[in-house]
């Protein structure tokens, strides 16, 4: 077998297989240009939803809850929370912490308004219409 392996047959198995993964990566990067317009949901981020944006930013959300996977994994994931429990639940759960449950983690109390709360949970609602291709595979997440 190795005789039969030559330099010219490694340089062809090289550049055949350069230009194989070349024009996979071409095909792909096409695929994904046609998709993403089909895909974007721009026109749910509201005002409303780019200021509960910024409430999640600066009372740093993300270093105990996940959204869209993305984030640390100490809460629940919040992509779909607004599926899950729904606008009341979120703001009744927001006011009600810390909850005082032994033995649970507990999320600060933040003192939101209620005009930041509906800021907040406009956010989440536009997180839940994100496109996600049907991931996580239940409601649950």
């Amino acid at each position: 077998m190795s005789g039969s392996f030559t330099k010219s047959t490694a340089r062809n198995i090289f550049y055949g297989g350069a230009v194989f993964f070349f024009l996979l990566f071409l095909g792909l990067t096409f695929d994904t240009v046609n998709t993403l317009p089909k895909r974007d949901n721009r026109a749910l981020l509201t005002d409303q939803a780019m200021r509960g944006k910024h409430i999640w930013e600066t009372r740093n959300c993300i270093g105990c809850h996940t959204i869209l996977g993305e984030g640390a994994y100490f809460a629940p994931e919040l992509g779909n929370v607004y599926t899950r429990r729904g606008p009341e639940f979120i703001k009744a759960w927001i006011k009600a912490q810390p909850t005082g449950a032994p033995g649970r983690r507990q999320m600060p109390q933040f003192h939101l308004s209620d005009q930041e709360l509906d800021d907040l949970v406009a956010f989440l609602k536009y997180t839940n219409g994100i496109n996600t291709n049907n991931w996580p595979p239940n409601v649950e997440g």
